[in-house]
């Protein structure tokens, strides 16, 4: 059984750390932990895992946050992964940091990445993994919040919550949907 993550964000120096970019840092903990390694690939930095008699195609894509679905696309096809067994790691901030959302579908929120894939499936109905970034900034600096570091203060939680996601990850694909959702939406 075969499944396609992919961690959202933007590739360059200065989108590392950022809370845009928690989606490629929630696959990079999934591919360190089951000892995988990235190559530079079509559209994407690609790694492949195997755990459990299971094979995940790890994608952060290169295209850039407002092109995910070009990325997303091709993937899906190249390795002829059903959408059931595709899952989007994404920054959230209408949730608190430290809260993850498992979803089977919902709309973009407003998110880029999410759009772009909407727009190139032509579906909302794909899972997800929602990572709360929160909301901690003064009206008008969402963009500069969204592409900024993290705290100092926030690290602790942001190391967590990415184990955590790690653990949704592993449980969506040898539980379901569901059970994941269950166990993680707390």
């Amino acid at each position: 059984m075969k499944f396609l993550i992919v961690g959202l964000g933007n590739i360059g120096a200065e989108y590392d750390a950022t809370r845009h970019n928690i989606g490629f840092e929630v696959a990079d903990t999934f591919v360190i932990k089951h000892g995988g390694a990235y190559n530079l690939d079509r559209h994407a930095f690609v790694a492949e895992v195997k755990w459990k008699g299971k094979t995940f195609i790890v994608i952060k894509p290169t295209t850039f946050m407002n092109l995910s679905g070009k990325a997303v696309k091709y993937w899906m096809d190249k390795e002829k992964i059903p959408m059931e067994q595709m899952l989007v790691l994404v920054d959230e901030l209408a949730l608190p940091l430290g809260t993850i959302r498992l979803r089977g579908s919902g709309g973009s929120a407003g998110h880029n990445g999410l759009k772009s894939i909407e727009q190139t499936l032509m579906t909302e109905k794909y899972q997800r993994l929602r990572f709360g970034i929160g909301s901690d900034f003064p009206k008008g600096m969402q963009v500069q919040f969204v592409l900024g570091k993290w705290k100092p203060s926030e690290v602790p939680a942001v190391k967590e919550t990415l184990l955590k996601s790690v653990d949704a990850i592993e449980c969506f694909a040898t539980q379901g949907l569901g059970k994941a959702m269950t166990e993680y939406n707390k």
